[in-house]
């Protein structure tokens, strides 16, 4: 059990309160020794005499005795991070203790435990074995569950249905994604209207700042979307290499346009490493090492000491909004868990005809070395 604070808030409540320990003692109907116990925590109050306790100080019966049910959102943003830095360079089974540990602990905090079923998703494939990797993302689909049947919060739960979708795919439940996904992703339900509408209402309520600020952090995300898509298309339609290098002239140029590489490194590199995945499938291995050129410094990007989301001179009102979302502008892999990432990616079967080349296994080695 995590150790609780009660000896040391009971002594700063009675000196907040300017009291002696008879004086406690004598409202408490116990004696000046016991509470003396009390404060040097050889003994406990009986749990009838905690709400009493908890009511004389005017504090919660959580308070007095030091259990935080919630935490901030900065507090969850520092224990991802606490726990991500954990997975990169604890053994795996005392990470995934730590982390278990805090989700009993802050069982009801729901906002935590769907950034814990994020924390799960981005480094289950750390187990090892599959089938304890497959136990963890089973595990956070309970958490998404337990959230969906107790929490108030709409955003949260919308969240968490979508997380639980991802964790099923990953999963090989396809059936259960496509239920859970298809009713309000479906394209032609009004639904995905509602930030177009959101911008409108705060522009006819007079809140034009608050209106500006929305509409750039929906076409930011948009533009995250168009490139994300172009991902998949580029996955469907491989062999079809026409097809792609019409997907890649036109994303690249709108990347180009937007300074995506350096405005998120890590959306700029999925799209680059499918690309080079692509022409390197299809015998096109000056554009696949190429690519992998560009890629590379992406990945630099992502591998500084600290990689932030952020805005630029375009985008000026983005780092408010990249503040109030639930990780802030944290990576949410560690550093190390990228390079561990790295290697198994450059793996791929498409880089076969160019594993031996020079300029491949330079990059290779660079980008996957601890020290680089």
């Amino acid at each position: 059990m995590n150790k609780l604070n009660l000896p040391d808030n009971i002594i700063r409540l009675r000196h907040e309160k300017k009291l002696t320990q008879e004086e406690l003692a004598d409202f408490m109907g116990v004696t000046k020794a016991s509470v003396s116990k009390w404060e040097k925590g050889i003994n406990t109050p009986d749990l009838l005499l905690l709400p009493q306790l908890a009511a004389y100080f005017d504090v919660t019966v959580d308070e007095l005795i030091g259990y935080e049910a919630q935490l901030s959102g900065e507090q969850i943003r520092r224990k991802y991070a606490e726990l991500s830095g954990d997975f990169a360079s604890l053994p795996f089974a005392d990470a995934l203790e730590k982390a278990r540990t805090l989700a009993h602990k802050y069982y009801a905090c729901y906002p935590f435990l769907l950034q814990l079923s994020v924390l799960y998703w981005n480094h289950y494939m750390l187990a090892e074995t599959k089938e304890e990797g497959r136990a963890l993302l089973q595990e956070a689909v309970g958490w998404c569950d337990r959230i969906l049947e107790n929490c108030s919060d709409v955003g949260v739960c919308d969240d968490a249905v979508v997380l639980r979708a991802g964790l099923h795919l990953q999963l090989g439940r396809a059936a259960e994604a496509i239920e859970a996904l298809e009713p309000s992703a479906n394209p032609v339900r009004l639904a995905g209207q509602n930030g177009s509408l959101l911008v409108q209402a705060y522009q006819a309520a007079g809140d034009v700042e608050k209106a500006r600020s929305y509409a750039q952090a929906k076409q930011y995300l948009d533009l995250l979307s168009l490139v994300g898509d172009a991902v998949l298309s580029l996955s469907l339609n491989g062999k079809e290499i026409g097809q792609c290098e019409e997907t890649v002239r036109r994303i690249t140029a709108v990347m180009e346009l937007y300074h995506l590489e350096a405005l998120h490194p890590n959306a700029a590199a999925q799209f680059l490493f499918q690309s080079a995945v692509v022409y390197a499938a299809n015998g096109r291995d000056t554009e696949a090492l190429a690519t992998l050129r560009r890629f590379e410094k992406c990945v630099d990007r992502l591998l500084e000491e600290q990689p932030k989301l952020h805005g630029d001179e375009y985008f000026d009102r983005l780092d408010a909004w990249i503040d109030r979302l639930p990780l802030g502008s944290m990576a949410p892999r560690d550093g190390s868990f990228i390079r561990q990432s790295l290697r198994a990616s450059l793996a791929h079967p498409a880089f076969d005809r160019i594993r031996e080349k020079e300029e491949f296994r330079r990059f290779a080695n660079r980008v996957t070395a601890e020290d680089s």
